[in-house]
């Protein structure tokens, strides 16, 4: 059953974030993954949500999101994206 990643995003350094963006694409095809969609927010509707952007991406099974987490690929970037932004990363389970 497919699985995804959910990051929501505040860029603090939109040259790091750019160069951390230009590489973490790879990674994620490297496990199966793909992306589904990055964007800005337009508007919160409800609640309270500091960040400025998200990103979806769709794997073939949590297991998948978790070797493409732990690859040594993704954590050689881990640096670089906490440099570009704060981010929130959350895995999620398709169910319908």
């Amino acid at each position: 059953m497919a699985a995804y990643i959910i990051g929501h995003i505040r860029i603090t350094d939109p040259e790091k974030w750019h160069a951390y963006r230009s590489r973490v694409g790879a990674t994620i095809v490297a496990w199966g993954g793909e992306l589904v969609f990055r964007g800005e927010v337009v508007e919160v509707l409800n609640g309270v949500h500091p960040q400025t952007d998200t990103v979806v991406a769709r794997f073939p099974d949590k297991q998948a999101i978790r070797a493409w987490h732990d690859s040594p690929e993704y954590q050689a970037l881990i640096p670089l994206r906490d440099a570009g932004a704060e981010v929130v990363l959350i895995s999620v389970d398709a169910t319908a």
